[in-house]
């Protein structure tokens, strides 16, 4: 079987990037040969891959979206795998993942809960209407064959906004390997904590995310604010305005308490220095860092629109709320600071991603490969 993968930017970091990789690896361990259509591939990236550049010229979003979708048309038109894979909006291809979610589910929250500044920059910026139009296209195209959901919740949204066969909907999770994120990693604790001078007696809630509002880093600063003063905050990941959110700290007294340590490379230490795993998210579709917490053994403190915490809801792993409830949050993340409940919510953690593995997950993706090539073969005869 050729799989072609089509995913427009590939980098080492991010959640998208970081399921890319791991699927990859996976399912070329079943004999899957991928084919990955994308602008740029990396000199460090799998030499076994075939990577077809499709880099045209562009200036901004929109034509960067759209240039690349026409290049990416064009090379499907000339040689074409046995099935192709899109995490772009693309239409034109046999399966669609919903990796980012539904864009108007998106906005509707950023129009709910932003102010009126917010909502002029929304209606003023016409690639959200290229967006729109660009997924409304892959939803209503008749040769799609299948959409990956990566949460029940993604599949409901996507079930309230488009009109599409409820057998083209397939629930995969994300994996998440236990050899990478698991509780081993607090061989770090020690080490970090003494780094960023944090006493052991400390109670360490940790953010991974960029981009500070969508991932909740106002409401997460907010809820420390009401917590004792041995609650710490570690915030990784990047946001272009990070000054504001220091800012913030300071009015709320909680500067000293809070460390911002920027985009990492390699985050697994600062899991493993962490007691529990705070993220209230306005909207995240799955949310890799929350998987890769429970992995490591954190509850966890999320919104209810975080695909992922349905894994914390399913197995009592943590705490679901609204992303702005903030008495919900602190009530959280003080329960979480009772070394008793935080031993309990760590056991349910590891069980809530124990089925999530990459070997189980390219199971799931190579059974509907292999669904759909051969109902491919059986509508030929």
């Amino acid at each position: 079987m050729i799989l072609g993968i089509i995913r427009q930017r590939y980098t080492p970091f991010g959640g998208a990037e970081r399921f890319v990789e791991r699927a990859m690896a996976a399912l070329q361990a079943r004999g899957v040969d991928l084919r990955v259509y994308t602008r740029r591939w990396p000199p460090s990236a799998s030499t076994s891959i075939e990577p077809v550049i499709c880099d045209p010229f562009h200036i901004g979003n929109r034509w960067r979206d759209a240039s690349f979708a026409r290049a990416v048309k064009a090379a499907l038109a000339k040689d074409r795998p046995d099935l192709v894979q899109t995490h772009e909006r693309i239409d034109g291809c046999d399966i669609f993942r919903a990796g980012d979610g539904v864009h108007r589910v998106w906005l509707e929250e950023r129009l709910r809960t932003g102010d009126k500044l917010e909502r002029l920059r929304i209606a003023a910026n016409s690639y959200h209407r290229y967006i729109l139009d660009a997924e409304a296209r892959v939803f209503a195209d008749p040769g799609l064959k299948a959409v990956i959901c990566i949460s029940r919740m993604v599949k409901d949204d996507i079930r309230a906004h488009f009109e599409l066969a409820d057998d083209k909907l397939h629930v995969i999770y994300n994996a998440v390997d236990p050899a990478e994120f698991g509780p081993q990693l607090r061989v770090h604790r020690a080490a970090l904590r003494r780094s960023l001078q944090l006493d052991e007696s400390a109670t360490v809630f940790l953010l991974v995310g960029s981009g500070y509002a969508r991932k909740g880093v106002p409401a997460a600063l907010r809820s420390l604010a009401r917590l004792p003063d041995e609650a710490r905050l570690l915030v990784v990941g990047r946001d272009k305005n990070a000054g504001r959110y220091r800012a913030l700290a300071q009015r709320l007294g909680v500067a000293a308490r809070v460390h911002f340590a920027g985009p990492q490379p390699d985050p697994k230490p600062y899991y493993g220095a962490a007691d529990a795993f705070v993220m209230p998210t306005l909207y995240d579709p799955l949310s890799n860092a929350v998987l890769e917490a429970l992995a490591c053994g954190l509850p966890v403190i999320t919104s209810d629109r975080c695909g992922a915490g349905e894994r914390v809801r399913d197995f009592g792993a943590g705490v679901t709320c609204g992303a702005n409830d903030i008495d919900a949050i602190a009530a959280g993340m003080r329960a979480f600071m009772e070394p008793s409940v935080r031993d309990e919510g760590s056991r349910r953690a590891l069980a809530a991603v124990a089925e999530l593995s990459p070997d189980a997950m390219s199971g799931r993706l190579l059974a509907l490969y292999n669904a759909l090539l051969s109902a491919r073969a059986g509508s030929r005869l």
